[in-house]
């Protein structure tokens, strides 16, 4: 929960590396919010309604939520991006079909860059 407030307080932070506990616990207790989201949604009874009787699994509260953090989610990624030595652009690359997000994938799960580079000090 700790780096997950930290990424939330550094939302507007797009300097500097990013370690991958940092990252992936973030997306972890982004993941688990966003269900609980959905949840909320089907119990409210406030999800989207689409034609012919048919409803959507999501609703309002999980549009704010993403709407709210997806600007933290994306300073994470660059400064992770950062950390491994690639600069933010590369988050781009998950535009490329099936093999960019895969790309990004690896670039997420690899390990920090060794000792300083130019986007900061070696954060371990």
């Amino acid at each position: 929960m700790k780096w997950y407030l930290n990424v939330l307080s550094n939302y507007t932070n797009f300097t500097g590396r990013a370690r991958r506990s940092e990252f992936w616990f973030f997306v972890l207790f982004n993941f688990l919010f966003a269900i609980v989201a959905m949840i909320l949604d089907n119990i409210l009874g406030t999800t989207f309604k689409l034609g012919y009787g048919q409803i959507m699994p999501y609703g309002y509260l999980y549009l704010i939520y993403t709407l709210a953090v997806f600007i933290p989610g994306l300073a994470v990624a660059v400064r992770r991006l950062h950390d491994v030595g690639k600069s933010g652009w590369m988050y781009l690359i998950i535009l490329i079909p099936i093999a960019g997000p895969i790309w990004f994938l690896i670039l997420m799960f690899s390990d920090s860059q060794q000792g300083a580079n130019k986007w900061g000090n070696y954060p371990k």
